[in-house]
């Protein structure tokens, strides 16, 4: 059965999700554990599962009556057919059907065979396999799925990516809403989870939600959800302007104290920065460096031109140096511990079809290095040598780093995606600080030390 009822005194949101940031309503919570429940009791589902698998829930309205709908992302224990789920946009699968036949007929090319026509073949069977998906939207409109990704990226990306990457569509939330429109189901909230494993290369945390991958379903959804009153996207909305503390001050530059949830520099979306507020004081000053809109700490500002390009030149060379205490979530029960200090060394690179998130590559990855040691059992000093995107962050979370996530970290930890960014509160901010910091004067030659406590009622330390 692929209905199934919603039996709960909670009333629907008034607006669908935004599915790339959102809070799991309470309805969602529950369809979820109830998905998890029939996941848990059918051992041939586990075993896949607990191997690392994207859950998606939907809850829908059918004549005033509540119901969900359940998915997984691609396949589950080899199959797209499990009666529970819904079932796929289009069935690739089928042992006879044209796909699968060209498939294997490719497969049997030899190696003398012209590489150039195997490749040919595979890129005509692919523009196939896209052309059967005709996807839904709210307004009972229906679009090639070629044509949505060129059409959302148009000349930016198609010129080099005509077709979109292998899989799309085949997520969870595009299945979800296909079967809903198809049924003329209305739907009215949804939510991804996580079960089992985390992959090697990206950070997942079991039973964790997340909001849908941008790369391959963002020009779907953006497309399939039109016709739907929408939550707006949190990233459009405004964060609290929170003030700006000089730490130190001369005729050449300005530490200050960066509040967690500011910029250092103005987004695409939010103009309120470290870099904004000090323009207003001294119109030729920059930014130095950059810090995660939610780590606070030290944070160099130039107050002449020639004051930014000495420091970026100490950067490229590496001569800064940067300490950052972080308070990590508690170890898991049995969870093997780090030693009290050691070294990092996990190569990292973005996830391209899921940005802004990074992930570790040991392959293609660039090379991250971190020193920590542990001040408490909970509480670590980080010391980077690099300066990847998210290196602290990645490097904490990740099985093969200290393997405990920073408090607070909604990307790679256990709170969930964008709720702080939903509901700003400073309990639940990253607890992540710059405390310490050296480089060279960029006009006197002179060596600079600062070091600014984390005054945090959850930590008080240097």
């Amino acid at each position: 059965m692929t209905l199934h009822p919603l039996y709960s005194d909670e009333k629907p949101p008034e607006r669908f999700t935004y599915p790339f940031g959102y809070e799991p309503h309470p309805l969602c919570r529950q369809a979820a554990t109830e998905v998890q429940t029939y996941i848990a009791s059918h051992k041939e589902l586990q075993d896949d599962a607990d191997r690392g698998k994207m859950f998606g829930v939907l809850v829908c309205e059918q004549q005033g009556q509540l119901l969900f709908l359940a998915a997984y992302s691609g396949l589950l224990a080899g199959r797209n057919d499990w009666d529970y789920f819904v079932p796929p946009v289009f069935d690739a699968q089928q042992p006879d059907g044209y796909f699968k036949q060209e498939e294997r007929a490719i497969s049997a090319m030899t190696a003398e065979t012209d590489r150039e026509s195997r490749k040919q073949r595979s890129q005509k069977l692919q523009r196939w396999l896209f052309d059967q998906y005709r996807m839904l939207n709210a307004e009972g409109q229906s679009s090639q799925l070629v044509d949505i990704w060129q059409g959302y990226y148009r000349d930016r990306v198609v010129r080099k990516f005509p077709l979109p990457p292998g899989g799309t569509g085949d997520c969870c939330a595009p299945k979800l809403l296909q079967y809903a429109y198809q049924h003329e189901l209305q739907p009215r909230c949804m939510a991804e989870f996580w079960w089992g494993q985390s992959p090697r290369q990206e950070i997942r945390h079991h039973l964790q939600y997340y909001p849908a991958c941008s790369g391959k379903c963002k020009p779907v959804l953006s497309w399939m959800l039109k016709g739907l009153n929408v939550d707006p996207d949190p990233d459009t909305l405004s964060h609290p302007r929170k003030p700006i503390a000089i730490v130190y001050e001369d005729d050449s530059l300005l530490l200050v104290d960066k509040p967690s949830g500011v910029l250092s520099v103005p987004g695409r979306n939010e103009t309120y920065s470290v870099e904004t507020v000090m323009r207003e004081r001294y119109p030729d000053s920059y930014v130095a460096h950059r810090l995660d809109m939610g780590t606070s700490g030290l944070l160099i500002v130039a107050k002449t031109l020639d004051a930014y390009r000495d420091l970026q030149d100490q950067f490229l060379h590496h001569e800064v140096r940067k300490r950052y205490v972080a308070l990590l979530e508690p170890p898991a029960a049995g969870q093997i511990l780090c030693p009290a200090k050691g070294t990092i060394r996990l190569p990292m690179r973005p996830d391209m079809t899921n940005r802004p998130l990074q992930m570790v590559d040991m392959e293609h990855g660039k090379t991250a290095v971190t020193d920590y040691e542990f001040i408490d059992s909970n509480t670590v000093s980080l010391t980077p040598h690099t300066g990847r995107t998210h290196q602290l962050r990645v490097h904490c979370a990740h099985p093969d780093g200290l393997g405990r996530p920073i408090q607070g970290d909604e990307l790679y930890g256990h709170t969930n995606p964008t709720t702080s960014r939903i509901h700003p509160d400073d309990t639940d901010r990253l607890m992540l600080h710059a405390a310490e910091i050296w480089f060279r004067h960029p006009v006197t030659n002179q060596p600079m030390h600062f070091v600014l406590p984390f005054r945090h009622d959850k930590l008080h330390l240097i």
